[in-house]
């Protein structure tokens, strides 16, 4: 859930790049993305421009595609458009110095903020300790650096959390809770650990689910994780743990037999049709239905499913008979107490039905039942968590022309560059200009493969659509030469380091005043003698 390690350079416009590998995503690794539509079609990642106009305010890196994809991030707008309570949470492994890549996710958290969310910022440091064995006084160090920019940035401790993983007591009891429910093959298979891997760096994998559940400890909300993708199965398995977790599960039923998520839109449709097939559309009968279903043109009714889904389908109607096809809403007790489940069943208004190990409700919705079942757990020492959605925005690429990497210094302006170095790291950039003036003139620059734009649209030109769009266009158009394009950018570059560390310097008071250790020493060891 950390963002230390970008990936190689981005098209702004999301192309394919020149030979582009099978997409894989490794929270540890130097994955590389060269296509990110191919994380829509591999990993269940929704387009952000889909959700783009349900934003209030939207932020200009949602604006500009810099955020260009989310996982379930419509709770979150809701909540926010509705004033709700939500959260925003993000980490940074503190392997080195804070850098514009990371600026990304401090942006990402400071506007969810501003945006009524409460916001918490971590500091990785049993990652950085267990997964890349960083020692103690180089994590202290790295933690004050990135937690000093981020507030610098713009982020208020007051109405927000900033934690070490190391020091937060309450963060661990939870991660032992969620141990308890992942097992070591699904380490094998997300991460691909092995014999070979520490039972730290499982720990801290751990500790990371912990993390991203942390803000709904007190409350369940809505609560979204900005990210790099390589960050996507972090969530994708803190999110199977937040259901497991749960003492119910709620789905939609239609009779006695159990559907599974693919036929349940079969059945759906089936139910909604019934004025076509049934002698009693008011009370149609499951064999009804089956017989209706087994020859129903399934592309008409809005339903995409395999013919052995269908069959399967057909063959629990079947089994059904005469039994009446009527929606309700299925109350699964997982691991409920005695005590939650009679409180369920006590507090379900109009017609239930009570069955050894779920209840049916006949008069209520799924949103409804939803909220019943979060609230009921809740108040019966349960965590009623809410899936975490998450946002992810591109990586930037390093100025060299490869990737962005907190390892390779001249790839990156970190956030504690001196403003002149600032300014010499971008003049010496590479760019997408062409070999020459004249070819420049003639056939125009290539801002979407040009790292100094990146600098434009990512940071540089900010909340001002225009500029960014006039320095495209004119490069693009082959009115702007690389040459002058450098220059503005450098000393927009050195402005805002400059502004940046005075900022740092006011920050500085406001850090110390908080409750954070930032001189941990190593844990857990006998000192010698």
């Amino acid at each position: 859930m950390t963002d230390d390690e970008p990936a190689e350079r981005i098209r702004t416009d999301g192309g394919t790049a020149e030979g582009a590998d099978d997409v894989a995503l490794d929270p540890w690794g130097s994955s590389t993305v060269s296509d990110y539509r191919k994380l829509f079609e591999e990993f269940g990642i929704e387009e952000f421009d889909e959700v783009l106009d349900e934003v209030p305010n939207p932020h200009y890196l949602m604006r500009r595609g810099v955020i260009f994809g989310h996982r379930d991030y419509r709770p979150v707008l809701d909540a926010m458009r509705n004033g709700d309570d939500f959260a925003v949470l993000s980490g940074f492994m503190p392997t080195g110095d804070p850098h514009i890549g990371h600026k990304l996710v401090f942006d990402e958290i400071i506007w969810h903020q501003e945006q009524g969310g409460d916001a918490y910022g971590l500091i990785a440091d049993m990652e950085a300790h267990s997964a890349r064995g960083i020692p103690w006084d180089e994590i202290n160090e790295h933690s004050r650096d990135y937690l000093l920019s981020l507030i610098a940035l713009g982020f208020d401790p007051e109405e927000g959390e900033l934690y070490r993983q190391s020091d937060n007591d309450r963060l661990q009891r939870l991660a032992f809770e969620l141990g308890g429910k992942a097992n070591f093959s699904e380490f094998q298979s997300i991460y691909g650990f092995d014999g070979e891997t520490n039972v730290s760096h499982m720990q801290s994998v751990v500790t990371q689910m912990a993390d991203i559940l942390y803000p709904q400890l007190d409350d369940p909300k809505p609560t979204v994780i900005p990210v790099g993708p390589d960050q996507d199965p972090h969530v994708r398995f803190a999110r199977d743990l937040a259901i497991r977790m749960r003492f119910f599960k709620v789905t939609e039923a239609f009779a006695s037999f159990e559907l599974d998520d693919a036929e349940r839109p079969l059945v759906a449709a089936a139910h909604d049709a019934r004025e076509a097939y049934a002698e009693d559309a008011d009370m149609p009968r499951c064999g009804e239905a089956a017989e209706w279903l087994a020859d129903a043109d399934l592309d008409a009714a809005g339903v995409l499913v395999s013919e052995s889904v269908r069959e399967s389908a057909v063959e629990k109607l079947e089994n059904a008979g005469m039994e009446p096809l009527r929606p309700r809403i299925r109350f699964f007790a997982r691991q409920a107490t005695d005590e939650a489940f009679e409180a369920l069943i006590e507090d379900i208004e109009g017609e239930k039905r009570r069955y050894d190990q779920h209840i049916d409700a006949f008069d209520m919705d799924v949103d409804e039942a939803e909220d019943l079942a979060r609230e009921v757990e809740a108040h019966h020492g349960g965590y009623g968590f809410i899936a975490p959605s998450s946002i992810y925005h591109r990586f930037m690429t390093g100025l060299t022309g490869g990737k962005m990497s907190s390892s390779i210094p001249a790839s990156h302006i970190s956030l504690l560059d001196a403003p002149e170095e600032g300014y010499d790291k971008v003049k010496s950039a590479t760019t997408g200009g062409r070999d020459t003036a004249d070819e420049q003139r003639e056939l125009g620059g290539e801002a979407d493969k040009c790292p100094v734009y990146e600098l434009y649209a990512y940071l540089l030109t900010g909340d001002d659509d225009e500029l960014a769009k006039e320095v495209y266009d004119e490069c693009v158009g082959g009115e702007r030469l690389c040459g002058g394009c450098k220059e503005q950018a450098a000393t927009m570059m050195r402005e805002f380091l400059e502004d940046h560390h005075e900022k740092r310097e006011e920050a500085a008071e406001v850090l110390d005043s908080l409750d954070i250790d930032l001189e941990t020493e190593r844990r857990g060891v006998a000192a010698e003698h």
